[in-house]
């Protein structure tokens, strides 16, 4: 784990407190922030480090199966059960299972484990003995739980089993520093895995990489090091992706965050009034630029009366620039 900001260090520091207890942990944030790096990082700074961390993507587990994943079968239990095989839970025995993506579990699934989580006993299929498991569960979403369980597509009482303990990974453009940083690392994972030249970066692409909001998060700022470690040219990495600056960028999704937010509060007609405004606002503005001011020119381009268009200009405001008549 590479960092130096203040969300960095604050996570660290939580984190070496979770991994002190014994009790379920749930992590949250967004896609790419490093999520199962934390689960490991909590796994192996406990008493549990010696015993296995088993990571599963809650996503991939069928829902038909989800109990075989889970508990394992004995031999017999259906057809082509030829032999025993455990599950998930008797793999990680001792240590950690990481639920990955916990929020795509299916209704079976988070039935099958909340019954686990209540008193930490299980059955494998085909068997008539109860088990015990002494793992520990971690799990991670990409979203919101309590906001996936306020609108009925999650369990309310899993929730709570899982959120004994909670940590939220910080999105990487809430780590100032931290991306040029985690560049240099990759650059070097790059250089030693692949045995090409280390290569560098120049002032202007470090800057860049700093000031760009990164919405893949860690994982985007990786593929992109390795991207140009592995088809740039000369030792060192001298331009920016061809992309929007990153401060044009965030106040654009700012502004339409905003203008979201203030359409939430209105009723639908006022809201669709209110987009109409804004869309032919933007519309008579660019058409009036591309022919020039000239309102007949402008009425030729929008496929419309020159007339109709002067009532729409000056409804808005837009006729000072109109030819004459």
């Amino acid at each position: 784990m590479v960092g130096q900001s203040a969300a960095f260090l604050k996570m660290t520091a939580l984190i070496a407190r979770v991994a002190a207890c014994d009790a379920p942990a749930l992590l949250e944030g967004e896609t790419g922030t490093g999520k199962e790096l934390v689960a490991r990082a909590i796994h192996y700074q406990g008493h549990r480090r010696d015993r296995p961390f088993v990571p599963v993507n809650c996503g991939a587990l069928p829902d038909l199966l989800v109990e075989n994943e889970l508990f394992g079968h004995r031999r017999g239990a259906f057809t082509d059960a030829r032999g025993d095989q455990p599950g998930l839970l008797a793999r990680a025995d001792g240590g950690t299972l990481f639920l990955d993506e916990v929020e795509a579990l299916s209704a079976k699934g988070q039935v099958t484990l909340l019954r686990f989580l209540q008193d930490r006993h299980y059955r494998p299929l085909g068997d008539t003995r109860e088990q015990a498991s002494d793992v520990r569960i971690v799990a991670a979403s990409n979203t919101s739980l309590i906001q996936r369980a306020e609108a009925g597509q999650f369990r309310l009482d899993l929730l709570y089993r899982l959120k004994v303990l909670f940590l939220e990974v910080p999105p990487l453009r809430a780590r100032p520093g931290d991306a040029v940083l985690l560049a240099d690392h990759f650059a070097r994972v790059c250089s030693e895995r692949y045995g090409q030249p280390l290569k560098t970066f120049d002032p202007a692409t470090r800057a860049w990489l700093g000031a760009y909001a990164w919405p893949g998060n860690i994982r985007e700022l990786e593929h992109w090091v390795y991207r140009e470690c592995l088809l740039g040219d000369g030792p060192v990495i001298e331009r920016p992706p061809l992309a929007p600056p990153p401060t044009e960028r965030r106040r654009g999704m700012e502004r339409r965050r905003r203008e979201l937010g203030e359409l939430d509060a209105l009723d639908y007609a006022t809201a669709k009034a209110k987009v109409l405004e804004g869309f032919e606002q933007r519309f008579l503005t660019s058409v009036l630029a591309r022919a020039r001011g000239n309102v007949t020119a402008a009425a030729r381009l929008a496929g419309t009366e020159r007339r109709y268009l002067g009532k729409l200009l000056k409804k808005r405001g837009l006729d000072k620039t109109a030819d004459p008549a």
